[in-house]
């Protein structure tokens, strides 16, 4: 009898979760069914406004609609799962739904990351050269930004499920995370993960590398540009077009550099849970609040909106 035989595969996982502690289950189901509230709200509406009013049709608020729908998918593949396990205790998750919940949080995670470039470009054609914005940022750029970014985004993560799910799970199948992750899987496997952890690592970085390069290049061009204005009103409204970008930038950016690309042995299995919660829900809830806060063009077209249903009612 081979080494083989002796090994009884995995055929579901267990969800550790965030606490066993029974008398938290109901109060941390509710704030998790309200913050997942919020992020469909705040996103679907978000979506319908820019639909609803023409104004909005231009290359900037097209890559905000694709996050917020982004955002939408991403909360979605973590979140519903997590309050089941609140209210019926069960932690359980089968195999296949555990490599699907990773390849639609993974997908989505690096879509983000490529939309936030995009849209990067974008401000620097709008700040940098707004005579030629119309020219540059044309519908076929933005459609190819669109597609290359949910390409690229569907493309690492299949490659990075395939190499997940290819390895043998032998060990044990208490998963130390809420949700199915790549890490916490990879700590299970009795296979050699290697080249799991450095297609991972380097993804991650490519992707964090990638999207800062693009967002700070175009962010210094930004800011020389925004300098040599000579108004203080000028200057200000050139920034504000911006603010809300950098504020989901830095928010994003730093999470997953916290989370994928500092040493194993430094990571706290406590604080990878919060950075997590903090990662794959209150971010999509924030986005949508960020960029209709610091921005009056939404704020116009929601008070329009809001007056036509208002005026429909009466």
């Amino acid at each position: 009898m081979t080494l083989m035989d002796n090994i009884s595969e995995v055929t579901q996982f267990i969800l550790v979760g965030l606490t066993d502690a029974l008398e938290l289950q109901i109060p941390l189901f509710l704030i998790f069914a309200l913050i997942y509230f919020i992020t469909l709200v705040g996103n679907l509406g978000m979506i319908m406004l820019i639909l609803l009013d023409s104004h909005l049709y231009t290359p900037m608020y097209f890559f905000l609609s694709n996050l917020s729908l982004v955002d939408c998918v991403y909360a979605s593949a973590v979140t519903p799962k997590v309050m089941v396990g609140f209210v019926t205790g069960d932690k359980i998750i089968s195999y296949n739904a555990c490599a699907a919940q990773i390849f639609f949080f993974v997908a989505f995670d690096a879509i983000e990351s490529f939309l936030l470039a995009s849209m990067a470009f974008d401000r620097h054609a709008a700040v940098c050269k707004p005579l030629h914005y119309t020219t540059t940022m044309t519908s076929t750029v933005c459609a190819l930004l669109i597609i290359g970014s949910y390409g690229c985004g569907l493309l690492q993560s299949s490659i990075l499920v395939a190499l997940t799910f290819h390895l043998s799970f032998c060990h044990s199948n208490a998963v130390n995370q809420f949700f199915c992750d790549i890490p916490p899987l990879l700590a299970l496997s009795c296979s050699d993960t290697y080249i799991n952890e450095i297609v991972l690592f380097t993804l991650a970085a490519c992707n964090v590398f990638f999207t800062l390069l693009v967002i700070l290049t175009s962010y210094l061009f930004i800011s020389i540009a925004i300098l040599r204005v000579h108004s203080a009103g000028g200057r200000k409204k050139a920034f504000s077009t911006c603010a809300s970008h950098l504020t989901t930038v830095s928010v994003f950016c730093g999470t997953i550099i916290f989370m994928y690309l500092q040493p194993s042995s430094k990571h706290s299995t406590d604080t990878d849970k919060m950075a997590s919660v903090f990662y794959t829900m209150i971010i999509p809830m924030l986005n949508p609040v960020v960029y209709s806060l610091r921005n009056k063009e939404v704020k116009s077209a929601f008070k329009k909106v809001a007056e036509k249903v208002k005026s429909s009612l009466n």
